[in-house]
C-alpha cells in the first residue's frame, strides 16, 4: 500500500514532500525517497527504512527545487533496498518517476528496452517506466512543449496493470505530469502551488480544494495551472471539489467509520496483494519461497493454523490446496492446536495466518511446529512482525492498515493470497493442467472489478438491515466453500451487532438445528457453487416452510422460490467465490450495527490484536 506525494510551487519542495510522506506512514512501507528538479538537473534522495531516515541523507538539506515527487514503497518487485526504493530514473537521468500499482507486463517491456540498449539498476517493475518514457521522447522528432507529455502518454499506453504515476524531467523544469489507472491519485489546488497525493488526508492541511482524476486521465501541472487530458491527449475540463473534513473524517477518507472505509478499500487491497504474484504468461512469482518440486512432493500434510477470521480464511485455503495440489490440509484453531500434541514431522508444512503478526496463540503454535521439525510459513499484513521473524518463510498480504476491530479487507486479502499460493504449489508440482490454472489466474485478476460491482448492493443490504436489526438470533447456511463464508458472516454479525448467530453446513440443518427455526427467524444463505444450487434451495425451502425470513447471497440463477430477498453477485471460479460473497455480509453486519447505534469500529470486549492467550 505505497504512498505518493508531489509538490509544484514556489517553496522548497523537500520539506513539504517529507512532511507528506510522514502523513502516509500509516499505509505501511519499507523504503522512502524524494526527487526534485534542481538547477543542476534531477536530484534523487532515497533509502531503505523509515521516512525519518531521509533527514540524514547527505545533501538533502541543500535541495532548493520547488518541484518534486516522493514515495513510500512496500516491496512487490525486488527486496526492500535503497536501489529498489522510489523514485526511479531513466538511464540518462532525464526522467524521474514514482509509481503505485503493478505493471503486469514489465518483463516484456524490460526485455524490449534491454534490446534497445537500456540497462537496469533495480529489480522493480517501476524502472521500465522512466526508460520507456525516454525511449519515446528520444524517438519524437517534434520538439515542442508537449514532447514530454506525448512520451509519457505513449509509455502509459504500453503498460498493463494498475498505476498511479508522477513524472518530472530536466526537459520540463517547471512542470509535472501525473496519470492514474486503478490506483488512487488526487490533486490539491493551492494559491500559486499544487499538491499531489495518493490520499486526501496527506495534503488536507495544505488545501481543501481537489481535482479527482479518473482512469487514464493525465494532468500537466505548473505552479499556477493544471491542464487535463484524456488517454488520446484531448483536452478535458475538471471541476474543483471542496473537501470539508475534520481530522477524524480525513483519516476515514470521508466515510463514517473505519470499517465501512475498509470494506470499500477491498478492491485496491486485492490488487495490491495480487501484486507481482501473477505475471503475464509466466508461473506465479514467489521468489521469497522458491520451493522445489522435490520439497513439495515430500510434504504429506499441511496444517493451516490461525484464530477467528484468519482461521476462516484458512478454510478457503484448504479447499484451494486440496483441489489443486492433492495434498491433505487440516485447518486448526491455534489455541487448540498447541495443546493436543499434533502429529508433525519434517514432512509437514505448517502455514500460520495473522493479520497483525502478533497473535499470541498463533505464534506459540508456530514455535511448537518448529520444535517438531516442520517447515513453517507465515502469512501476515505487517512486515517484521513477530510471526514473520519466527517462521522459516514469510509472505505478505498488502491490505494496508486495518483500524476497525472487525476484519474485512485483511480477510479477503488472506483468501486471495492463499489461492495464489495454491496455484504456485500446483505449478511447481505440475498437479493441474496449466490451461486450468491460467483460467483461475484470469479470474483472480478480474476480482477487484467484481468486488466493485458487488459493492453496488449496499442500498439493498441497508434496507434489509433495517428489517432485521432487532433480531435476537440469526442463522447462516451454506454448502462447500459457502459454508466457510457462512462462518465468517456469522462471526462478523456477532462481533459488531451483538446478535447471537450461528452458521451451519446446510446439509446438517435437519440433524438438529432445524428445531430452532420458528416463525419470523432470519436465515441467511450463500449459494455460489452451481453443483450445489438444488440441494441448498431444498434446505432453504425447509426453513421457509417453518416461517423463516430468508436472505440469499448468490451468483447463480435460482429456480422459482419464495425467498424474501435475493442479492446477486458476479460469478467467478468457485474457489474464489468467498471473496465476493462475504462482501454483502460485511455490509449487512455494518448496517445492522449502525441501526442499533453501536460503536462499529470498537465492539465491546474485543481487541484488534490478541497478544495474550
Amino acid at each position: 500500500m505505497c504512498g505518493i506525494i508531489g509538490y509544484v510551487g514556489t517553496k522548497k519542495a523537500s520539506p513539504i514532500l517529507i512532511a507528506g510522506l510522514l502523513r502516509l506512514e500509516y499505509r505501511g512501507y519499507d523504503s522512502a525517497g524524494i526527487s526534485t528538479v534542481e538547477k543542476s538537473g534531477l536530484s534523487v534522495m532515497k533509502d531503505k527504512g523509515r521516512v525519518k531516515n531521509l533527514y540524514n541523507l547527505d545533501g538533502i538539506d541543500k535541495l532548493e527545487g520547488s518541484i518534486g515527487i516522493a514515495h513510500t514503497r512496500w516491496a512487490t518487485h525486488g527486496k526492500p533496498s535503497k536501489e529498489n526504493a522510489h523514485p526511479h530514473l531513466d538511464n540518462s537521468d532525464s526522467f524521474s518517476v514514482v509509481h503505485n500499482g503493478i505493471i503486469e507486463n514489465y518483463n516484456d517491456l524490460k526485455s524490449f528496452l534491454i534490446e534497445k540498449g537500456y540497462k537496469f539498476r533495480s529489480q522493480t517493475d517501476t524502472e521500465v517506466i522512466p526508460n520507456l518514457i525516454h525511449y519515446y521522447y528520444s524517438n519524437d522528432n517534434v520538439d515542442d512543449k508537449y514532447k514530454v507529455l506525448r512520451a509519457v502518454q505513449k509509455a502509459c499506453k504500453d503498460l498493463k496493470g494498475s498505476f498511479a504515476i508522477q513524472v518530472i524531467s530536466k526537459f520540463m523544469p517547471d512542470n509535472m505530469i501525473v496519470i492514474r489507472k486503478d490506483s488512487p491519485l488526487v490533486i490539491g489546488k493551492g494559491d500559486g502551488e499544487n499538491y499531489i497525493s495518493s490520499d486526501i488526508p496527506a495534503i488536507l492541511s495544505f488545501t481543501k480544494d481537489f481535482y479527482l482524476l479518473n482512469d487514464y486521465e493525465f494532468a500537466l501541472l505548473s505552479k499556477d495551472n493544471v491542464e487535463f487530458y484524456d488517454i488520446n491527449l484531448n483536452k478535458i475540463s475538471k471541476m474543483v471539489t471542496s473537501i470539508d473534513w475534520n481530522a477524524s473524517a480525513a483519516d476515514k477518507n470521508g466515510y463514517d467509520d473505519y470499517m465501512l472505509k475498509e470494506i470499500y478499500e477491498q478492491p485496491n487491497a486485492i490488487r495490491e496483494t495480487i501484486g507481482s504474484r501473477l505475471p503475464e504468461n509466466e508461473p506465479c512469482n514467489f521468489e521469497d519461497l522458491n520451493f522445489s518440486k522435490e520439497f513439495l512432493s515430500s510434504i504429506n500434510k499441511i496444517y493451516i493454523v490461525a484464530c477467528g477470521t484468519a482461521m476462516h480464511a484458512g478454510l478457503t485455503g484448504k479447499n484451494a490446496i486440496e483441489q489443486l495440489c492433492n495434498i491433505p490440509v487440516s485447518v486448526e484453531v491455534a489455541s487448540e492446536f498447541r495443546y493436543r500434541n499434533p502429529i508433525i514431522d519434517k514432512n509437514t508444512l505448517c502455514i500460520y495466518i495473522s493479520q497483525s503478526g502478533e497473535t499470541a496463540d498463533t505464534i506459540a503454535a508456530l514455535k511448537l511446529a518448529k520444535s517438531k521439525g516442520a517447515t513453517t510459513l507465515a502469512i501476515s499484513n505487517v512486515i517484521g512482525s513477530s510471526i514473520t521473524r519466527e517462521a522459516d518463510y514469510s509472505i505478505y498480504t498488502h491490505a494496508g492498515p486495518e483500524i476497525a476491530v472487525a476484519s474485512t479487507k485483511a480477510y479477503t486479502s488472506q483468501v486471495i493470497l492463499l489461492n495464489i499460493l495454491a496455484i504456485y504449489f500446483a505449478e511447481v508440482l505440475n498437479s493441474i493442467p496449466s490451461e486450468e490454472l491460467s483460467k483461475i489466474k484470469k479470474e483472480i485478476l478480474s476480482l477487484p472489478s467484481k468486488i466493485e460491482e458487488t459493492l453496488k448492493c449496499s442500498s439493498e443490504i441497508k434496507k434489509f438491515a433495517k428489517k432485521i436489526y432487532q433480531e435476537k438470533d440469526v442463522f447462516f447456511l451454506g454448502r462447500g466453500v459457502d459454508y466457510n463464508t457462512a462462518l465468517e458472516g456469522s462471526l462478523k454479525l456477532k462481533e459488531i451487532s451483538y446478535i447471537h448467530s450461528e452458521a451451519y453446513a446446510a446439509g446438517e440443518l435437519k440433524h438438529g438445528p432445524i428445531a430452532l427455526i420458528e416463525n419470523g427467524v432470519t436465515v441467511i444463505s450463500i449459494i455460489t457453487d452451481s453443483k450445489l444450487v438444488e440441494k441448498t434451495i431444498s434446505n432453504i425451502q425447509e426453513v421457509i416452510t417453518r416461517g423463516a425470513k430468508t436472505l440469499v447471497i448468490t451468483s447463480q440463477d435460482l429456480p422459482s422460490n419464495n425467498i424474501n430477498q435475493v442479492i446477486s453477485i458476479p460469478n467467478t471460479n468457485t474457489l474464489l467465490s468467498p471473496i465476493l460473497s462475504i462482501v454483502p455480509l460485511q455490509l449487512l453486519s455494518y448496517y445492522i450495527s449502525k441501526e442499533k447505534g453501536l460503536d462499529v469500529d470498537k465492539p465491546r470486549n474485543l481487541a484488534k490484536s490478541v497478544t495474550v492467550e
